[in-house]
């Protein structure tokens, strides 16, 4: 196959207008291919990403990108192909990740916990063309080729087999790059959503909007060389490759990749590498304050540590700030805009029910249901658009739109801004205040989980009449998930057999932790089911 000559690619900055952050310029952004360059240039033997086997510098991480990128080139991606990946935590994921940027491909991570049908829906809307996978599912993921029409072949990635595949065709490619031309603001990657309808929604972004999300991020926190940020998070997940590797080599710090998802791991992680950010969802600030076997000393280097995937309870965020010495700075984000929207300065006081400020790229405002600007204080719904401040005025665009999903796109995006669906207000001092998440949306230990999806595999068990899941406010997880089940008239459904098939067809996470039997659910007139009697199912 043919392969483009020269090894010039496209993004590398011209000459920036006063003020403008060096990681943007205008009329055209500095693109994600090219992000690791202005480090490459000037401190090579820096390390850019450190994981569990081993460590790349950014001149290894830039000439592994280029090797990938060749590799994919030689299985026939082009711009615009979707590359589907479900990776563990580890340098290969990262390394894939930039070789997709570099071809102007389009990346479909799948996330290792989500259940095969999962996997294989995301896969199908998507259209991936490619598959890199571990060998924890090989012969399933490998089956996938028979069973979805745009799917063409299934790369094992395996960093521990000596002459594996993908090991076998890296080594294989030069180390120079690719002459790609990569539009910043073509479809860069779609992040996979839980929807209202029972059936995810894919979230298209571009490498502009990757890109000027973790620039305002760098940018507002003053982050340079001696960042080293530290993610548990599964680097599948889009907005978590922008908030780790693209935000970390803007300021060409060190990506600290963790393979543990525990408390104890964690620290673990944060002592040994010297972390100085790190991102935890409340249910890993509740252990780690809980657990007596990790010491404040385990989290001395720590000087920021970001909160998110839900409200932080007051007790777990005190109880935190009391043993570590360190406050939880609070964000709100979504999927949508992408990543971070807002968050609390990295010094001072956290305002109670806060989520922090917004980041110098973005506006939020909160309108009413005409669209209307609401005044601080007023409680409605919360929309993302483009900041009017100085250098970042008019940079920011929200998602490219939902993956084949026009209507819901226009919705979405209408009038020009993002309209989260999530209700709150600002304060006087312009800090957001988050009253509810999406709709029904449960945020169980920071992972969403959305009624519908649950549901819907419910409603696959024979026997059942009507469902309905919601989420129990709990101290260390946020939310439990939980179900109530109407059977048919004179059918028996046993618990036993609704959670296993709940295991069979979703993550863990996903799984109804109770169920309750109802002879009938109360109904409004509309003949739904009345959510606001809920609660009380499962009061003791």
């Amino acid at each position: 196959m043919d392969e483009p000559a020269g090894p010039a690619r496209s993004g590398v900055p011209a000459a920036l207008p006063d003020g403008v952050p060096a990681a943007i310029r205008r009329p055209v952004p500095y693109a994600v291919s090219t992000v690791l360059d202005p480090t490459v240039a000037t401190a090579p033997d820096r390390d850019a990403v450190v994981a569990r086997s081993g460590r790349l510098s950014y001149a290894d991480l830039d000439r592994a990108g280029n090797q990938a990128a060749r590799a994919l080139f030689a299985l026939g991606v082009r711009a615009g192909d979707r590359v589907g990946v479900t990776l563990p935590n580890d340098l290969d994921v990262v390394v894939a990740f930039h070789a997709v940027m570099r071809l102007g491909a389009v990346w479909v991570g799948v996330n290792r916990s989500l259940a095969l049908p999962e996997q294989r829906f995301i896969l199908d809307d998507a259209g991936a063309r490619i598959l890199l996978a571990d060998d924890q599912r090989a012969s399933e993921h490998r089956a996938l080729v028979t069973e979805l029409d745009e799917l063409e072949r299934v790369v094992i990635v395996d960093p521990c087999a000596d002459g594996s595949e993908w090991a076998a065709r890296l080594d294989a490619q030069p180390t120079d790059p690719l002459d790609v031309t990569v539009d910043p603001f073509a479809p860069a990657g779609i992040a996979y959503t839980s929807g209202t309808t029972g059936f995810p929604k894919g979230v298209v972004h571009s490498q502009h909007n990757l890109m000027l999300m973790a620039a305002g991020t760098v940018s507002s926190r003053g982050y340079g060389p001696d960042l080293r940020k530290g993610d548990c998070m599964a680097l599948t997940i889009l907005n978590m490759q922008a908030l780790a590797t693209v935000l970390v080599a803007q300021a060409g710090g060190t990506c600290v990749i963790m393979d543990r998802m525990d408390a104890v791991g964690i620290a673990a992680w944060i002592r040994a590498e010297r972390v100085t950010v790190w991102n935890g969802v409340p249910a890993i600030l509740h252990s780690m304050t809980t657990d007596p076997s990790i010491v404040p000393d385990d989290l001395a280097t720590l000087l920021e540590v970001w909160t998110g995937g839900g409200d932080c309870p007051a007790a777990v965020r005190d109880g935190f700030t009391a043993k570590f010495t360190k406050s939880p700075r609070a964000t709100y984000g979504l999927t949508e805009a992408p990543a971070l929207v807002t968050i609390d300065d990295p010094v001072g006081e956290h305002v109670g029910g806060g989520s922090g400020l917004p980041l110098p790229q973005v506006t939020v405002s909160i309108r009413d249901p005409d669209g209307r600007d609401l005044p601080a204080g007023e409680t409605g719904e919360i929309c993302v658009g483009p900041s009017s401040r100085g250098p970042w005025a008019g940079l920011y665009r929200p998602m490219l739109g939902y993956h084949g999903r026009p209507d819901a796109t226009r919705d979405a995006l209408a009038g020009g801004v993002l309209h989260t669906g999530d209700l709150g207000y600002l304060d006087a001092d312009g800090v957001l205040h988050v009253r509810d998440r999406k709709n029904l949306m449960i945020v169980r230990g920071g992972s969403n989980v959305y009624p519908a999806e649950v549901e819907r595999v419910l409603h696959e068990v024979p026997g059942v009449a009507a469902c309905a899941v919601l989420g129990l406010a709990d101290d260390r997880l946020g939310e439990r998930v939980v179900a109530a089940v109407e059977p048919e008239p004179g059918v028996s459904v046993s618990t036993d057999a609704l959670t296993e098939h709940c295991r069979q067809s979703l993550a863990r996470y996903k799984v109804p932790e109770r169920f309750v039997m109802v002879e009938a659910f109360t109904r409004n007139a509309m003949g739904k089911i009345d959510r606001t009697a809920l609660p009380a199912l499962f009061t003791p």
